[in-house]
């Protein structure tokens, strides 16, 4: 009778190890640049200041209050109202300055733009380096039409 309930106790036991994995929960990945930008742009399009503004790194925040973060903003929500709410990753990469360090940027366009032979706007986003997850800058860059 021992044996059978300490083979039924393995059992159960090896039972629940095969389980665990089951009930673990997956880890999550952290966030990438081109989420948190995307994230950022989303909100300031639709208008969430707060949530745009909590984006910004504490350097940022530091130096601009929210009203003059939503007056620096406000180009780019003017301009999701006339295209739509929806952006699409354009590009990412690093600018070279002259002077300064490699910088990481993030540039969407307005999706209903990209269905123009060329977009006329980008998105941009930047960061303080490749591991950064708070937004350093952001603008609205008018792009020209490439010479036939």
């Amino acid at each position: 009778m021992n044996v059978l309930r300490s083979f039924s106790e393995r059992l159960a036991l090896l039972g629940l190890l095969l389980l665990l994995p089951l009930l673990a929960q997956p880890a999550q990945a952290p966030t990438t640049q081109v989420q948190v930008a995307r994230q950022f742009l989303l909100a300031v399009v639709r208008g969430e200041w707060a949530v745009a503004y909590g984006h910004l790194a504490p350097e940022v925040r530091q130096g601009l209050s929210a009203q003059q973060f939503r007056k620096a903003a406000e180009p780019l929500y003017k301009q999701g109202k006339q295209y739509g709410p929806t952006i699409s990753l354009y590009k990412l990469g690093y600018r070279l300055r002259d002077t300064q360090v490699p910088q990481p940027f993030v540039a969407f366009s307005y999706k209903a733009d990209t269905l123009q032979p060329y977009p006329h706007f980008q998105l941009d986003v930047t960061f303080r380096d490749s591991t950064a997850r708070q937004v350093l800058g952001f603008g609205l860059v008018p792009l020209v039409a490439p010479v036939k």
